[in-house]
């Protein structure tokens, strides 16, 4: 490890190691550009020297490929307080809670999560334009929003992206989806709600350093060069230096920063293993991972979250921490909330719940049946009653129009052939075997 003279500094240049002082106080990670902030506190603190364990970087491979944050996110119309419509709205759907129709709580849960979209957006519209962030308003934002899941977890998990979505920043959908998956992992896992709120502003904010790079890097749907995906590799650097200048708590600092580390070491920026990577970045590893299988991306079709789970518990090179991944599968169920399944009775349903006792029968949701009351009928999943395979994505479209134009009977009817369709293929059954192997809860982090 090397000295470095703290005068010999200069803003915007960076360093191919992490820069440390008394060989433990993280000051600047490997890559990250040196502020005028970092080199004032320097001289407030009389240091003379800090120490490296890299060398001073050369640079120049990407900042001609920065752009104008302003050019990524069109500026906002008027200044305002951002967080008035949310709280109208989370107000608003207390009513739905109150009512306890599934119609009403699923159309509420819609409108907060696209209202919390919209917020998310105009959050990173007003650091693109203005460069600061009202600390406060996000966490009080965040706040209601770990509340909201709390009481309508099993009705926002369904919403799904819409066409509305596709016309945003990728980056503002998926940090929405991340966030709320984190919290609901979170409160699987019994977080303090001063933690959970910490968690999801690092939700919100985990992809922020992508601002920094030329949108053609993460939109583009041609193969990424070595040196490209060098480039976006960054973004958890350039993010953390945002967060850490505008003076976030340190665990939004290393969320940000960690959130790509892997349990193996084998992730970056910093090769971090086990526990030294901060809770709060394994929580949203796990959900960032989670939800970026499963989401459609210009560079690859979606894939279903039943293969999304799959992959993830099958957890390869054991790059997720099992307590996490344990708290995702008891969130979502086996067959993740909002997946359409053909059961052994020959009906069809949609998972609505997750069962705590066994991942693998969660609560479903009979598509094409009413109660008494002519609420839909809902079923636990058993031995008995299993889910023989969920529906392709084409079935399930199928059959949804078929449901939308009344004719119910055509729609059990239309998988009915299908009964001895093969279940799960091999891979998938093994899958299932070791999900339904974890009967307990995990513990708190």
């Amino acid at each position: 490890m090397d000295t470095v003279a703290a005068d010999s500094l200069t803003v915007n240049s960076s360093f191919t190691g992490d820069l440390i002082l008394d060989s433990s106080f993280l000051l600047l990670p490997r890559g990250a550009d040196v502020t005028e902030s970092l080199i004032k506190a320097l001289k407030h603190w009389n240091v003379d020297t800090i120490l490296c364990d890299g060398a001073r970087s050369l640079g120049g491979e990407i900042d001609e490929n920065l752009i104008d944050l302003e050019s990524v996110i069109e500026p906002p119309p008027k200044e305002e307080k951002i967080t008035l419509s949310i709280k109208e709205i989370i107000e608003n759907s207390k009513q739905a809670i109150f009512d306890n129709t599934e119609e009403s709580r699923l159309a509420a849960a819609q409108e907060v999560y696209d209202e919390f979209l919209n917020y998310i957006e105009r959050v990173f519209t007003h650091f693109s334009t203005h460069k600061i962030i009202d600390q406060v308003e996000l966490a009080d934002s965040v706040q209601q929003l770990c509340v909201f899941i709390k009481e309508n977890r099993r009705f926002i998990l369904r919403v799904k992206p819409n066409s509305k979505d596709k016309d945003r920043n990728f980056i503002v959908v998926h940090a929405m989806r991340t966030t709320v998956l984190a919290i609901a992992i979170a409160q699987q896992l019994h977080m303090p709600l001063s933690k959970m709120v910490e968690l999801g502003i690092t939700g919100i904010l985990h992809e922020i350093g992508m601002l920094h790079l030329p949108p053609q890097l993460y939109n583009t749907s041609k193969k990424l060069t070595a040196g490209q995906k060098a480039q976006i590799a960054r973004h958890t650097v350039f993010g953390y230096t945002i967060v850490k200048d505008l003076f976030f708590p340190i665990p939004v600092q290393l969320g940000v920063l960690e959130h790509h580390e892997k349990e193996n070491g084998m992730g970056y920026p910093r090769h971090l293993s086990g526990d030294k990577i901060e809770p709060i970045a394994k929580i949203i590893s796990v959900a960032c991972s989670y939800e970026a299988i499963s989401s459609p991306r210009s560079y690859k079709d979606e894939r279903t979250t039943f293969d999304a789970l799959l992959e993830m518990i099958q957890n390869k090179e054991h790059a997720y921490d099992e307590t996490v991944l344990k708290a995702l599968l008891y969130t979502v169920s086996l067959y993740p909330i909002g997946t359409y399944v053909y059961l052994s009775n020959r009906k069809i349903g949609v998972v609505i719940d997750s069962n705590q006792k066994n991942p693998k029968c969660p609560i479903v949701q009979m598509l094409t049946e009413k109660e008494e009351d002519g609420s839909p009928k809902t079923v636990q999943t058993s031995q008995e009653l299993s889910i023989l395979r969920i529906l392709s994505k084409q079935e399930k479209e199928d059959i949804l129009k078929v449901v939308e134009s009344k004719e119910n009977a055509m729609a059990e009817a239309h998988l009915i052939e299908t009964d001895n369709k093969v279940p799960q293929d091999e891979e998938q059954q093994q899958h299932v075997q070791k999900a339904q192997s974890i009967t307990e809860m995990p513990a708190v982090m």
